[in-house]
């Protein structure tokens, strides 16, 4: 095939999954190369290539990074690695003249951070952030109505986040309950969250406060509510076996072959006991986020829920906006994985799954709902129309214009997260993560030097300093 575009992704456990199937079906790319400790899980991923009729994508070794992108002559690289490695791939790519897309979180703290601006300001080569909930549908009604001006200003957000106890126990199984490598939920989980606010309101943010807390998970507090069993790990244990936060990583195909058959060459553990002591990221967190805007923002995350959803609150100078989206109205006690990544990470519909409600409340007018269609599959059929917009259409040998971020043609939203986007959303929780030690507010322009004034002219307004 001639102007195909080759493409490197590094870091193949569950989530690369999504790039590797999407590219697959798209004639424009091939795989070239994968980068991972793991030859397991590398060979894993050149079985899903195979089943889609593609080539064999060469295996390389993380040290040999930049070798491979010369070698293998790479175009494109996906950065899917532990969240605290992102900058060791981006920097070096960037530099390469790689179009670079990579996993949310962009990196884990601020001089990651630094680092990975410096680098696309160096080269004028821009990142893509893959922030697949910019293109849910039902988020872009948001961003429409907002926009649209259909409640005036917004003054004021409110927005809970609820993980349930499938959901929110599998970080704490992972590597991600360890802050260095996941920078916590407050950077891993949340920038989501806060990069959905800064699209929505189209500002940024200036000042976070807030406090956070080991309440339900780990040693002290399993045995404090009577929950904590006495093992290690849940694969052949029979102290588990009646554990309901116990996760069986043989009982699911996918699991066991990324995971369990890699544990000889990766080291790597996926199904630790919730209720251990070396855990030192929080389950309940609350942030206060004051924007350029004038806007402010209460947001809290719970990871320990009976039901999994979220709702945003917008008040405004015209009325109120609401949303509220039940992925998962309740679960039950014992229940198996549909997938490496699955119903507990978005993949599939969550079991029990509910619907989204958009409701407008306009000043001296009877409330509301807005129409809106609901896709349980793919974080809301965000990852397919995240795909479309960063590398076409399936079956397409064509490549979207770079940095048009639409997912599809008649898109008022325009979606693709640029370095700068990811900066400001992993701001917000890594001074989240700072207020937790000091107690004291942070200011964004004091984690990160230059970003705020880089953007100095976007949102703009009362209260903004």
């Amino acid at each position: 095939m001639t102007g195909v575009r080759r493409v490197a992704i590094v870091g193949t456990g569950s989530r690369a999954r999504l790039y590797t199937r999407g590219l697959a079906g798209r004639a424009g790319y091939a795989v070239a190369a994968l980068c991972d400790p793991s030859p397991t899980r590398m060979a894993y991923h050149n079985r899903l290539l195979a089943s889609a009729g593609r080539s064999a994508a060469s295996a390389w070794k993380p040290d040999r990074f930049a070798e491979m992108l010369a070698k293998e002559d790479i175009t494109e690289v996906v950065v899917a690695t532990v969240d605290d490695l992102h900058d060791q791939y981006i920097v070096p790519a960037v530099e390469a003249g790689c179009r670079v897309v990579t996993e949310k979180p962009m990196t884990v703290d601020a001089p990651k951070c630094q680092a990975i601006l410096d680098a696309t300001s160096r080269t004028g080569n821009p990142l893509t952030v893959a922030f697949n909930y910019r293109y849910n549908p039902v988020h872009e009604q948001v961003w429409r109505l907002l926009h649209e001006q259909a409640i005036g200003e917004v003054l004021s957000v409110h927005f809970e986040w609820l993980l349930d106890v499938r959901h929110g126990a599998d970080y704490f199984r992972r590597w991600h309950r360890e802050k260095a490598h996941s920078g916590g939920l407050m950077v891993h989980k949340a920038s989501h969250h806060f990069d959905l606010v800064n699209w929505w309101l189209g500002s940024s943010p200036r000042e976070v406060f807030g406090y956070g807390r080991l309440g339900f998970y780990g040693a002290a507090a399993g045995r404090h509510h009577g929950l904590r069993r006495e093992y290690v790990r849940a694969y052949d244990s029979p102290e588990a076996a009646e554990d309901p936060f116990a996760l069986d990583i043989s009982a699911n195909e996918g699991l066991r072959e990324l995971y369990l058959l890699a544990e000889a060459d990766s080291g790597y553990i996926r199904d630790r006991n919730v209720f251990d002591g070396d855990i030192s990221i929080e389950d309940d967190m609350a942030v206060l986020v004051r924007y350029a805007s004038g806007a402010s923002m209460s947001y809290h995350l719970t990871a320990y829920s009976p039901w999994e959803g979220y709702r945003v609150m917008f008040n405004g100078s015209a009325g109120r906006l609401e949303l509220e989206v039940t992925e998962s109205a309740w679960q039950p006690l014992r229940g198996g994985v549909e997938s490496p990544g699955g119903a507990i990470h978005g993949e599939v519909a969550m079991a029990n799954a509910g619907g989204a409600t958009i409701r407008l409340r306009k000043l001296w007018e009877r409330p509301s709902e807005v129409p809106v269609a609901i896709d349980h599959g793919g974080h809301g059929g965000g990852d397919e129309r995240m795909l479309a917009a960063l590398y076409g259409p399936a079956d397409s040998r064509g490549e979207p214009e770079r940095g048009s971020g639409s997912a599809e043609p008649g898109d008022a939203a325009r979606q693709s997260a640029s370095q700068h986007d990811g900066a400001l959303a992993l701001t917000v929780g890594a001074a989240a993560n700072e207020c937790f030690l000091t107690g004291q507010p942070v200011l964004i322009a004091d984690l990160v030097p230059g970003l705020v004034a880089d953007l100095s002219g976007v949102g703009r307004g009362r209260g903004a300093r």
